[in-house]
């Protein structure tokens, strides 16, 4: 083992944590990373990776993580590649056969990779060594960016006969990683946390009133022009706006948010890490992964998400282990920006009761019990958020109530690249008269041929899976290009006996724990940044880290300045608005389209401004009133258009 560290990576030793976590991996055990950001977690599968004698799968939720650590393992000489949304199908199909043929040691996925069909017709036929979950909070519920697929990896681990699995995050509080290590069965001493301190960071809480916060972030910045820095803000147009007012007063900065072309987003990512460009405004998702070691200043604009969040984002300050600074601008405007991040989320009882009764009408209508959906439509018939609707249907699955079966798309349509009789010519026998069969039932259109399944089925007795399998097989070859579309999800309804209105009701309850849990962790965050205790040993106390000092001596509240968050500017009472005035159009047009008034939770959303799937359907955002209150706590809002009703 230390001869590879040293041959392939370049080091001597380990550090405190990767040592114990490498050896229970290489004796064959499940085990968990639990160090801060810049620890090295991703070493610990790295190097075991080199010696375990098949394929380790890594999971990882950002495209970002996986191309850094990619540009890593190719340095390094290392057989690595990933399979993502922004590869071609021809790049797919070459790495899925290197991992076949035993050439690749590292496969990196997102996990939603693992519910598409022709993928794991794949993986089941690669032998896999090890199982590796980055980001692994996100399997808890109680997690910060919780993903319900997360929730499946224990039964595709199981599903698969991977051995074993290792776990690795920066952000886990005490009842997340129990959460984590019990569903892994990974055993306590395989649980290695290094603690949470990091003695280099200086943690400042500045409070700055909203109309002086673009002041006071020019000022910080221009002694500190020449140096890396990130400036993370909520929004993308808050993340133009910022960049260009910097800019404009002689500080190049770029902007970095998900709504950029995929290549505008790389090419900037690419100057930083090359120190050709010093300054980035990205929205939270800008940094997972980024392994710069010098970036010497994180300045949060607008307050972060959560402790969770924040931790992880001043996590891409000074990796190299040199002071760096990390600055929150502090004050309460944004916080309902937050909030209703949080409250959009929420499905409204009567969405959920949508889809409880769709799922018992499929599944009555199908002669097998199963349930067919796809994602996008059943959000937009519920008015559900794509996510929180994932949510709900995990939920169904931990309650016995559905079980997945599979996924698949509901399309497969290709296009010949060798003529259809060269293609048969390449058969005979019963393969020969199964390859007639495709082409005869495909209908074709002037240069794209769909299958047909059904006529298949009926016609030749060729099962679904056979039919995929060969289709992917004369694409390998480069006989045809193969399309999918509709990624259709097949559930089988397993007790039909729940009574749709309790079980309703007990799911909205669930969703308005999780609301309240979301709250709080933005309540607790702003207590954090007004506490008089030490902020260093604040934050490592969250994360369970006892061993933090009493006093930094590097933080503001050591220095003296404990934050007073200021007020958010005054605003007119609510009572002095009148509903019907500011909405009235929307609830026409609502009644127009849906044959009913909206509720006080629709209404509220729209004066809020938080986009559900109905909105986009009546237009919303062209309605006048929309986001008309936007400035008010959600809450107060929902309070008074119930009142007004």
């Amino acid at each position: 083992m230390y001869a590879t560290l040293e041959r392939v990576f370049g080091f001597q030793q380990l550090r405190p944590g990767q040592e114990a976590v490498v050896n229970a991996v290489l004796a064959g055990r499940s085990a968990a990373a639990i160090f801060p950001t810049g620890s090295g977690k991703s070493l610990c599968y790295q190097l075991p990776a080199l010696h375990l004698p098949h394929l380790t799968l890594v999971v990882s939720p950002l495209l970002a993580l996986m191309q850094d650590q990619l540009a890593f393992l190719h340095k390094h000489g290392i057989s690595a590649a990933s399979i993502d949304s922004a590869q071609s199908r021809e790049d797919a199909s070459a790495t899925m056969a290197k991992a076949k043929s035993g050439e690749l040691k590292i496969l990196m996925i997102s996990v939603e990779r693992l519910k598409n069909e022709r993928f794991r017709t794949f993986i089941a036929q690669v032998p896999i060594s090890l199982l590796v979950i980055d980001e692994a909070h996100c399997i808890s519920e109680w997690g910060h960016n919780f993903r319900p697929d997360y929730l499946k990896l224990p039964d595709y681990q199981h599903q698969f006969g991977i051995p074993q699995v290792l776990l690795l995050t920066a952000t886990a509080t005490p009842p997340v990683i129990a959460d984590m290590q019990a569903k892994f069965a990974i055993a306590a001493e395989d649980v290695v946390t290094t603690g949470f301190y990091r003695a280099n960071l200086n943690l400042l809480v500045e409070p700055v009133s909203g109309a002086n916060k673009q002041r006071r972030l020019v000022e910080w910045l221009a002694a500190k022009a020449d140096q890396p820095s990130i400036v993370y803000v909520t929004q993308q147009k808050t993340a133009e706006q910022i960049a260009e007012h910097l800019s404009q007063r002689g500080i190049a900065a770029s902007a970095y948010h998900a709504g950029m072309a995929h290549e505008a987003r790389e090419a900037i990512q690419r100057r930083f890490m090359a120190g050709q460009i010093n300054c980035i405004v990205a929205t939270i998702a800008f940094g997972m992964g980024i392994d710069k070691s010098d970036i010497r200043n994180v300045v949060h604009f607008d307050l972060p998400k959560s402790i969770e969040n924040y931790s992880q984002e001043i996590g891409r300050a000074g990796r190299d282990g040199q002071p760096s600074d990390c600055l929150v601008l502090a004050n309460r405007d944004s916080l309902n920006v937050l909030e209703n991040f949080v409250y959009g989320d929420t499905p409204e009882l009567a969405g959920i009761r949508c889809v409880l009764d769709e799922l018992l009408q499929a599944a009555d209508q199908a002669s097998d019990g199963q349930w067919e959906l796809m994602l996008n439509a059943l959000s937009e018939q519920s008015n559900i958020r794509q996510l929180p609707l994932k949510t709900l249907l995990v939920q169904l699955e931990l309650r016995g109530i559905i079980a997945p079966r599979y996924a698949y798309f509901a399309e497969y349509r290709f296009k010949f690249l060798l003529e259809p009789e060269a293609l048969l010519a390449k058969f005979d026998g019963e393969r020969r008269q199964f390859v007639e069969g495709v082409i005869a039932t495909s209908q074709r259109a002037r240069t794209w041929c769909t299958v047909d399944f059904d006529a298949l089925y009926q016609q030749h007795q060729a099962e679904r899976g056979r039919v995929v399998k060969a289709l992917d097989y004369f694409q390998e070859k480069g006989w045809i290009e193969l399309e999918s579309k509709q990624m259709t999800d097949v559930y089988a309804l397993l007790d039909p006996s729940f009574e749709p209105a309790v079980l309703s009701a007990e799911l909205h309850a669930y969703f308005k724990q999780q609301e309240d849990s979301e709250i709080r962790r933005i309540h607790a965050m702003l207590a954090l940044f007004a506490t008089e205790q030490c902020l260093s040993q604040r934050l490592a106390a969250y994360f369970g880290d006892a061993h933090a000092p009493v006093r930094c001596g590097h933080c503001s509240v050591c220095h003296g300045q404990v934050a007073h968050l200021p007020a958010p500017p005054p605003l007119r009472a609510l009572a002095e608005h009148d509903l019907h005035s500011l909405c009235g159009s929307f609830i026409q047009r609502h009644a127009q389209m849906k044959n009913h008034a909206p509720s006080a939770e629709c209404l509220t959303r729209f004066l809020c401004g938080i986009s559900v799937p109905l909105f986009t359907k009546l237009k919303a955002r062209t309605i006048p009133g929309f986001a008309a209150l936007d400035n008010y706590p959600y809450a107060e809002v929902r309070n008074w258009a119930t009142q007004q009703l």
